[in-house]
């Protein structure tokens, strides 16, 4: 039976790295390998007129021929003096704030690049850590413009591959500045103007996205407004070989929560997610940091996910405007953001962005033991000794459940000698084996399942700890001490996955050796290849592993002493 206890944990273990690994691939974007769900393929969400305009990709369609010729037109204003429009010219507009540095294009007036002051480069420690990205090797832009509606209506209006004008203005908030403004005006197309205007305020990393849309033509105008974040499929630059976290569009509508979509899911139409909504928000997300078009609750859109060119993928929304008046003029409203994911920051914008930083499906455990990690942060001010106090509070709350296990373990080691014994003199009757088991058992008032059940609740909480700290934008460049300058890689010197590995190696000596020889290979073999892995995770990751090791061993020595059964170091024999 004490055999039989040990197969027993050991499947409790491997069912549990099962699961862990099961949510390692939905975490990914990618299907559950063990516990798949329905999906269902279903067509683009965007109207087929539209779909040209729309997801032109970024740098991918040249500017409509007709498009440039009424950028750089004679197009007029009252006294004759050329409009701000007519005189556009192609150009980068570089604009900084306190927490980054933005480059905006003045074709579309999209976002093209964004560098953040608080987050480095995981290569170049002087420099800021760059998200969104236009360059040769990557392409990550947020753009918005307008198309005909649904109707069948055609006409070239302002989207994100019409020449814009950048209208003088602050370029840098200055010290006693809380905002500023970064405006682009359209030219004329289609009897439509757009201006955008970008307020961008202190300490912030939610920007304010006001479209103007002006009718200059004679006629009721009904145009569409278009939101959308184009990205290609590459995985993030530095991401780990090890460890993976899902990188790629998401989107949140309070009918179907949060729902992740995979680039390969997109390429082969086999997305099933909200098409029309009144609320939520689409978004890109990859390790650490999301972005994100917000609109307000009750403004109806239409949501799309798609291919726009070879590894080049766009998620967006749509809004249909009411009919504008000749002379007249509209305003949406809209929120951009672009940062780190920070749950407070989140929480604050939108309902459900928060889920951008993704929990898998031990979100309920891991909200409270991030909030719990921030408070102890509040007092401790290093991450480092944070994770090491969480790690002592949790190991405080399950004493009395680890109390039980390592009780019914003591006292199976207190009968191990006889066991042992037993079974080497019936070796050849295992029915009588069986029953003279039961029967030292019941003699000894010892139940062999007694340390599986207390272990066996505390297993999701602990994995939950696990996604808390991968996933915490916080552990990026913090530092705990001496040679740990960045929590969230891995150790540079390899002291820390040694020490783990020591401390697993020392719960595993004070463990009965099992009298099946395969058995005890297994019981040193499976915890050393789980360590190794461990070489090349974030330090952050092995700290807290390393304290629930030398907590759990400590709690582990003091019971078995008081009961009488003192430690005993169990080697292993691979002859």
């Amino acid at each position: 039976m004490n055999d039989i206890r040990r197969t027993i944990l050991w499947v409790i273990f491997g069912f549990s790295m099962v699961l862990l690994w099961d949510q390692w691939q939905v975490f990914n974007g990618q299907k559950p390998t063990f516990f798949p769900g329905a999906s269902s393929v279903v067509k683009p969400a965007v109207p087929a007129s539209a779909a040209s305009q729309v997801l032109g990709g970024a740098g991918s369609v040249p500017v409509p021929a007709v498009q440039a010729g009424a950028a750089l037109g004679s197009a007029a204003v009252p006294g004759g003096a050329p409009s701000p429009a007519a005189l556009a010219t192609k150009e980068r507009l570089v604009v900084s704030t306190d927490v980054f540095t933005l480059t905006f294009d003045t074709e579309g007036g999209s976002l093209v690049r964004t560098s953040f002051n608080k987050f480095h480069d995981m290569n170049d420690k002087n420099s800021g850590f760059v998200l969104l990205d236009e360059s040769s090797s990557r392409v990550y832009v947020a753009q918005s413009g307008l198309i005909a509606n649904a109707t069948g209506a055609t006409g070239i209006l302002p989207t994100h591959k019409t020449l814009m004008t950048a209208l003088p203005g602050e370029r840098t908030l200055k010290d006693g500045q809380n905002e500023i403004q970064v405006k682009f005006e359209s030219p004329d197309l289609g009897g439509l103007k757009l201006v955008k205007t970008y307020t961008l305020k202190r300490g912030a990393y939610a920007i304010s996205v006001r479209h103007d849309i002006i009718n200059t033509g004679t006629a009721a105008v009904s145009p569409q407004l278009y939101l959308q974040l184009v990205r290609d499929g590459n995985k993030p630059q530095g991401e780990s070989s090890f460890y993976s976290t899902f990188t790629g569009p998401a989107i949140y509508t309070e009918a179907k929560k949060y729902q992740k979509v995979e680039f390969k899911d997109i390429e082969n139409n086999k997305v099933d997610v909200e098409k029309q909504a009144t609320n939520g928000y689409v978004a890109m997300v990859q390790h650490y940091f999301a972005s994100a078009w917000i609109l307000g609750d009750g403004i109806k859109r239409d949501l799309f996910e798609r291919k726009v060119d070879t590894n080049l993928y766009a998620v967006g929304m749509i809004t249909p405007l009411d009919a504008i008046a000749p002379g007249a003029s509209k305003s949406v409203d809209a929120t951009f953001f672009v940062g780190p994911q920070q749950e407070k920051i989140l929480e604050a914008l939108a309902p459900g962005l928060e889920l951008v930083k993704d929990y898998g499906w031990l979100t309920i455990l891991a909200k409270p033991l991030y909030w719990l990690l921030d408070k102890l942060h509040g007092f401790i001010q290093n991450w480092g000794w944070s994770i090491v106090a969480l790690v002592l509070l949790l190991k405080i709350a399950f004493y009395w459940l680890n109390a039980k296990a390592y009780s019914s373990m003591a006292k199976m080691k207190a009968i191990n000698p006889k066991i042992m014994e037993m079974r080497a003199r019936l070796k050849d009757k295992p029915q009588e084996m069986q029953q003279a088991m039961m029967k030292i058992y019941r003699e000894e008032k010892v139940n062999p399942m007694g340390g599986c059940f207390p272990i066996m609740i505390q297993i999701p909480v602990f994995i939950a700890l696990y996604w808390v700290l991968l996933s915490s934008v916080e552990m990026r460049g913090a530092p705990w001490m001496l040679w740990i300058k960045d929590l969230s890689a891995p150790d540079p010197f390899f002291i820390l996955p040694i020490v783990m590995t020591l401390t697993t190696m020392l719960q595993t000596a004070l463990n009965p050796a099992p009298p099946d020889p395969m058995q005890a290979k297994l019981m040193w073999f499976m915890p050393l290849v789980f360590s190794v892995m461990f070489f090349f995770f974030p330090a952050g990751l092995v700290m807290y592993w390393i304290t629930n090791n030398i907590l759990s061993i400590t709690q582990q020595w003091v019971i078995n002493t008081r009961m009488g059964v003192p430690p005993q170091f169990n080697l292993p024999k691979f002859k």
